[in-house]
C-alpha cells in the first residue's frame, strides 16, 4: 500500500470537501474555493471529519496514482484554511523590484525595466527592493507564478547575481585566475 495514499486527509472546522461525478472535488473554505479533476480511477471517499482514497488494483501506474490523488487533495484542503507562500530574492547591484497596482516593476541589469502582473488569484507583497512575497491558494499557481519570476533573471553562479528562491542554495564557482 501507498504510505503516502493510506493516509486519510483530516478536514478542519470551516472546511467542505464534496466529490462529484468523474471525482471532480470541490473544496471551500475560510480562504476560497478550488476545484480539480482527479484521476477517474481512484475512489475518493468523505468519511466524517476525513478524506479517504482508495485504489482498485496494485498496478504500477495506480500505485502511483494513488499518492499523487491524495497529495493533491491534502494541498488543496491546506490552500484553503491557509494559503500557500513563496519568497524569492533578488541579489546583485542595482537589481531591484517595485510594486505598482497590480503589477511588479524589475530593474535587472537588462536595457529596459521588465513589467510582470500578477496572475488571476494571487498576491505578491514587496519587502524592501530585493524581497517578493507571493501568496494564493493554489499551490501549483503560486510555484509556477515564482518559477516564472525567477526566470526573469535566474541567480548565476559567479557573484550569485539575480532572482533565487529564499531557501535556495547556489551552489558557487571559482572565478579566473590571472597568469603568474
Amino acid at each position: 500500500m501507498s504510505r503516502i495514499g493510506r493516509m486519510p486527509i483530516a478536514i478542519p472546522a470551516g472546511v467542505t470537501v464534496v466529490v462529484a461525478e468523474n471525482n471532480k472535488v470541490t473544496v471551500k473554505g475560510p480562504k476560497g474555493t478550488l476545484e480539480r479533476v482527479l484521476p477517474a480511477e481512484m475512489e475518493i471517499k468523505v468519511e466524517g471529519t476525513e478524506v479517504v482514497v482508495t485504489r482498485p488494483n496494485d498496478l504500477k501506474k495506480m500505485k502511483s496514482l494513488h499518492g499523487l490523488t491524495r497529495t493533491l487533495i491534502a494541498n488543496m484542503v491546506k490552500g484553503v484554511t491557509d494559503g500557500f507562500e513563496k519568497v524569492l530574492e533578488i541579489n546583485g547591484v542595482g537589481y531591484r523590484v517595485q510594486k505598482q497596482g497590480k503589477k511588479l516593476n524589475f530593474s535587472l541589469g537588462y536595457s529596459h525595466p521588465v513589467e510582470v502582473e500578477d496572475p488571476e488569484g494571487l498576491t505578491s507583497e514587496v519587502e524592501g527592493q530585493n524581497k517578493i512575497i507571493i501568496k494564493g491558494i493554489d499551490k501549483e499557481k503560486v510555484g509556477q507564478y515564482a518559477a516564472n519570476l525567477r526566470e526573469l533573471r535566474g541567480p548565476e553562479p559567479y557573484k550569485g547575481k539575480g532572482i533565487k528562491y529564499a531557501d535556495e542554495t547556489i551552489r558557487r564557482k571559482v572565478g579566473k585566475t590571472g597568469k603568474k
